[in-house]
């Protein structure tokens, strides 16, 4: 099975991100704009913070009658997220996010420093991707022809 790098190789290392003192509105326009269910929260200093997500803004935001224009990313934000490394697994981030119910994972380095974010889409195209390849080169096995 791969590693979180492959998946980075594959679809970059760039975020969409927004500040903690940003509006939930203004964090629904990018996520609409980006088509993307979730953002990192990054200081003036790129330092990560934690993330915001669809799932933060139906229930902390929604469902609490609190208004989108009015509340504050840090008011609501995942702070301290879930992260994996690029030498996770695909596995392991499988295992990770069935197990918390989560559908992304911010990717991080030694320093704790936010080098990507990888989503349960990335992993399952990821592994259907790996099974094509492997379903080929057994059917090529079997036909005695080269991949």
């Amino acid at each position: 099975m791969g590693k979180v790098r492959n998946i980075l190789q594959a679809k970059g290392h760039a975020v969409y991100a927004i500040h903690p003192d940003d509006t939930v509105y203004e964090a629904l326009k990018v996520l609409i704009d980006k088509n993307v269910g979730a953002l990192v929260v990054l200081d003036n200093e790129e330092k990560f913070l934690g993330m915001f997500s669809e799932r933060d803004y139906a229930r902390k935001v929604i469902l609490k009658g609190r208004a989108s224009k009015e509340t504050l990313i840090r008011e609501i934000m995942t702070e301290r997220p879930i992260t994996v490394t690029e030498d996770d697994s695909i596995e392991e981030c499988m295992v990770k996010m069935t197990d918390k119910r989560i559908r992304h994972l911010p990717v991080t380095d030694d320093n704790n420093r936010l080098i990507g974010l990888i989503s349960i889409g990335d992993v399952v195209k990821y592994i259907i991707d790996d099974q094509k390849y492997v379903i080929t080169s057994l059917e090529c096995y079997i036909n005695g022809t080269h991949l």
